[in-house]
């Protein structure tokens, strides 16, 4: 006999003035599983879950619980039907206790009508062991770490009885260690009956959780698959309409013509901090990659190239000429950009607008007798969004209101503005959507045709091997290879980041590392 779903979103459809966000969208969720939404942005992901938390009211479509219809005609009636929300912004009100966060609206009282503090106490702490959590009801919310106050969310939706905890891109804002954390929590709720709907771009959260995963494009179903089914080129197809291979349209420069490219900066034993003495060439209208296992040292290198971190020792040369860079300043001067992995603390002023973000590196060129011209600025700024594609409402619209991939897109074009030589990207396409993936990979090869030196340090394999023309391979901070042409693999790749037998001394400065595996073509 077949089970009844849980939930049945049957032809659902909503639309805002003229837009139409869902259109006949369908979505079956059992008891006990971990079911993923997947979607580029503005797929319709969120739009549907407010539908199913009684934000939005559809505009057609029905809702069935065990099969019967109901009406979540507002977030308090999704709430009594056992279906909460965990947004990616957490609503933990930081100076109170946890127990007064877990029971914000709905507190427990005594006969008499007062709170009933103990209660509330003893119920949150109770959850909170079923969640395995390391603090107690009685600790102040703002004390906690964002993974705790993730949490203390998880804690709210089990006091309040759910049968369906929605969590939207949970993991972004939480370390690799207190993501395994999350991981456990939601594997133990799932094992205990509960139904999550987990929403996330990342391919890695999907295989690691998933037990079946539901597909939207353009506000509509575009399919589901099982678990045995699920697998990136598939999902990536149902996504965007494309196959994997679609996004990594690079023709590769051979070994012999590469060589042929014009030298743009020269590394000579550079070292600082954990990099041994480090050589290597950049060269013009190239896409140069640094691969390596987390740790290695990859950031670290780029850092000194920006002249970020102090050197110890070691020589950079530009176009054939001495550099000395010894802060970022120098190194803008010199014509080199750095685009940091962490674009939120690094990067971007979160509260401030797009426009102020994307011309913050020329505004100083846009200035009469000390005062901005803000006409010419703002001409910048238009330019720059437009030739980036940046999709935003209003340039003065503040940059963390943004997607993940418009922020990088915002970030890119700051660093472009300046024209640089050597444009290095540090994990560019961390925490963005498929469709944001492409416009940046189309970008990286556009600037390499145009005569800049990329270099892009990734941890995604696919990646590396996909969009560069040359690879350098790092291991306990020191360069242990190069690859080029047909040799770069991820078997390569991996030896190289792994291989105990690779010489733990830096070589000699040298024009290039000594390749360690055969190119080929």
């Amino acid at each position: 006999m077949t089970q009844t779903p849980l939930l049945q979103m049957r032809g659902i459809r909503k639309s805002f003035g003229a837009t139409l966000a869902l259109s006949d969208m369908h979505l079956t969720i059992r008891p006990g599983e971990i079911h993923a939404l997947m979607g580029e942005n503005g797929a319709g992901k969120s739009t549907l879950m407010k539908v199913l938390s009684g934000v939005h009211a559809p505009d057609q479509g029905e809702i069935l619980l065990d099969g019967r219809p109901v009406a979540l005609r507002d977030p308090g009636a999704s709430r009594a039907a056992g279906i909460n929300l965990i947004y990616q912004e957490l609503a933990v009100a930081p100076n109170i206790s946890v127990a007064a966060n877990v029971f914000m609206g709905s507190e427990l009282r005594t006969r008499l009508g007062l709170i009933d503090h103990a209660a509330m106490r003893s119920r949150t702490d109770a959850v909170l062991r079923q969640l395995g959590a390391g603090f107690g009801a009685s600790d102040l919310a703002g004390r906690l770490s964002i993974a705790e106050q993730q949490q203390v969310e998880i804690a709210r939706a089990l006091v309040h009885r759910s049968r369906i905890v929605i969590m939207d891109e949970p993991t972004a804002a939480l370390s690799e260690r207190e993501t395994e954390q999350l991981f456990n929590v939601v594997r133990r709720l799932r094992d205990e009956g509960l139904a999550i709907i987990y929403i996330s771009h990342r391919m890695a959260e999907v295989y690691a959780l998933a037990d079946r995963v539901t597909v939207l494009r353009d506000g509509s179903f575009v399919g589901e698959l099982v678990r045995d089914e699920i697998d990136s080129e598939r999902i990536v197809q149902m996504m965007v309409g494309r196959s994997l291979s679609e996004f990594y349209q690079h023709q590769r420069i051979a070994p012999a013509d590469a060589a042929q490219l014009p030298t743009v900066m020269q590394v000579r034993a550079l070292a600082g901090g954990k990099i041994r003495p480090a050589s290597f060439d950049v060269r013009a209208g190239e896409v140069l990659g640094f691969a390596g296992l987390v740790g290695a040292g990859r950031t670290e290198l780029a850092r000194l190239l920006f002249g970020a971190d102090p050197r110890s020792g070691g020589d950079i040369l530009l176009e054939g000429r001495p550099v000395h860079i010894d802060q970022p300043r120098a190194a803008m001067r010199a014509g080199i950009a750095y685009v940091p992995e962490d674009r939120k603390g690094q990067g971007l002023f979160l509260q401030m607008a797009v426009a102020a973000n994307a011309t913050m590196n020329v505004a100083s060129r846009h200035t009469r007798l000390g005062l901005v011209r803000s006409r010419s600025l703002g001409g910048v700024a238009r330019a720059a969004i437009q030739r980036l594609n940046v999709k935003v409402a209003h340039p003065e619209t503040p940059v963390g209101k943004l997607s993940g991939g418009n922020q990088q897109k915002v970030l890119l074009a700051r660093w472009l503005e300046i024209a640089p030589k050597v444009l290095i990207l540090d994990e560019p396409t961390r925490g963005v959507d498929i469709y944001a993936k492409s416009e940046i990979y189309q970008l990286v090869h556009r600037l390499a045709s145009q005569g800049v030196a990329v270099v892009v340090i990734s941890s995604e394999l696919p990646e590396v091997i996909g969009i560069c023309d040359r690879v350098l391979v790092m291991r306990e901070g020191m360069i242990t290879g190069e690859l080029a042409g047909a040799a770069i693999t991820q078997e390569n790749i991996m030896r190289l980041a792994t291989d105990t037998n690779v010489p733990r001394t830096a070589p000699a400065s040298h024009s290039s590392p000594t390749p360690l595996a055969p190119s080929h073509g």
